[in-house]
């Protein structure tokens, strides 16, 4: 896991338990890692599943108790959690400034602000806050190794992506403006905001049907739009599709005489072509079939 701006957190110092610790926290690596990620993973479904159904009113009012106190052992599961990652870290303000330091405390944090906002008049409050624990499920990308290829992928598209943006707010504009002037007040264009919020639900292809033309000419305005939304749907998607494409070729290329093939152990992955045993516990290696240089048998 990486801390913002791509920085990694940097260990504790020494060979104790610190250092021990922030393999187990922040590697991917190892076994021990591998099963905190697991079972962590597996505690952040459960806690949001216990949100998703205290939110149910009939659920509710018949385990409102239950959900109460799962919640609050999730809470303080959690806020072990935070604690340990503050301890093992040499710099713990910059880990807590970090984006994942950031989401892991406003995951927790909603609990405990809920306890000083007991009044009635307060209720309305404290449900806005009880929704903030959603986010502990944007926990969950941190586990995901192959995330970050994606998100890669996207931040070097992003310019492409801006211009297309751009070009699509432009005809957003003008669509709205013009049919401002076409159809007018009485027909439900009130205003070229509201016709730019039709331009955009009819690009889209959405098509609500709240606002629709009533001329004519409207409709062949309407018409044209539809047909340049079903042309630029497809255009972004192209974008980040070559992006991650270049992306996975290059990583292919950094990576020479590297398969995919996984250890049946350890589930350690990026291993020799020719490697008969794990490099990490030493376990015989499912050879890669001759036409498969992936090694995806070994999984």
């Amino acid at each position: 896991m990486q801390a913002a701006g791509g920085r990694e957190p940097e260990a504790g110092a020494g060979s104790g338990w610190r250092q021990r610790w922030f393999v187990i926290v922040f590697r991917h690596d190892t076994p021990q890692a591998r099963n905190f990620d697991l079972l962590l993973v597996v505690a952040i479904i459960a806690s949001v599943g216990v949100i998703l159904l205290d939110s149910i009113p009939d659920l509710h009012a018949r385990h409102g108790a239950l959900f109460y106190a799962l919640e609050w052992a999730f809470t303080l599961l959690f806020t072990a959690e935070y604690v340990l990652r503050l301890l093992v870290v040499r710099r713990p303000l910059r880990y807590a400034r970090s984006s994942w330091g950031v989401i892991d405390l406003v995951s927790i944090l909603p609990t405990y602000v809920s306890l000083l906002l007991p009044g009635a008049q307060s209720l309305l409050v404290v449900r806005v806050l009880r929704v903030l624990r959603v986010f502990r499920i944007l926990k969950l990308t941190q586990y995901v190794q192959e995330g970050g290829v994606l998100v890669g992928a996207l931040w070097r598209s992003r310019r492409k992506i801006l211009v297309f943006l751009s070009t699509v707010l432009t005809l957003v504009v003008i669509f709205g403006a013009l049919m401002y002037v076409v159809e007018g007040p009485e027909n439900g264009f009130t205003s070229i905001p509201t016709g730019m919020y039709w331009a955009v639900v009819t690009m889209a292809t959405v098509g609500f049907g709240d606002i629709t033309p009533a001329t004519p000419l409207g409709r062949l305005v309407t018409s044209v739009l539809i047909l340049i939304g079903y042309g630029i749907i497809a255009v972004p998607t192209g974008i980040y599709t070559a992006e991650l494409t270049s992306s996975l070729r290059e990583a292919g290329a950094a990576a020479p005489g590297v398969d995919g093939r996984a250890c049946r152990a350890c589930g350690l992955e990026g291993h020799a072509t020719d490697a008969r045993h794990c490099r990490h516990c030493g376990v015989a290696l499912v050879p890669a079939a001759p036409d498969d240089p992936g090694g995806d048998i070994g999984r």
